[in-house]
């Protein structure tokens, strides 16, 4: 197995979506995301799957977790069910119930920080990070784009 990482954009309040999609649009970040996300496996929520348009993201094995048997799409009822599947790398692309369920088998969780503030209902959040658990890399500003910057976290030894 490779790595095992969940990658997400999320304002400074940890809001990850809103009304079913991205409440902003960067493309220096969807850049950032194609690039680490090419020829791995990207694990994501049945929501996350509609919110891409029920279509798999090209050059990249496409797996959902659910419980709906969908057709266009690998599907598995657990997370344990699907990493069982996998060779390589894996990211988790969300969304929110995920990501929660997800870190617990995660080594790295890669971060755009995005400066939007999200207000408003249908509102969802990533999970707050245990800094017992989790180590913050430096906080790098994007080259392309200035307003976004991005931070790894790398899980501590023995935890």
């Amino acid at each position: 197995m490779g790595l095992r990482g969940a990658i997400v954009a999320m304002s400074p309040e940890r809001v990850i979506g809103q009304h079913g999609g991205l409440p902003w649009h960067y493309p220096a970040d969807l850049k950032r995301f194609k690039r680490l996300t090419l020829g791995a496996t990207i694990i994501m929520g049945r929501h996350t799957w509609e919110s891409i348009g029920s279509r798999p993201l090209p050059g990249r094995r496409n797996v959902v977790v659910t419980s709906k048997q969908l057709t266009e799409v690998e599907c598995f009822a657990s997370i344990d069910d699907a990493l069982a599947t996998c060779i390589g790398d894996v990211w988790f692309i969300g969304g929110a119930q995920l990501y929660a369920e997800a870190l617990a088998h995660c080594d790295l969780i890669d971060v755009t920080l995005v400066p939007d503030r999200v207000d408003g209902d249908e509102v969802v959040f990533f999970p707050e990070l245990n800094p017992e658990q989790w180590q913050a890399g430096p906080l790098q500003t994007f080259s392309d784009d200035e307003r976004l910057s991005r931070q790894r976290y790398w899980r501590r030894a023995g935890t």
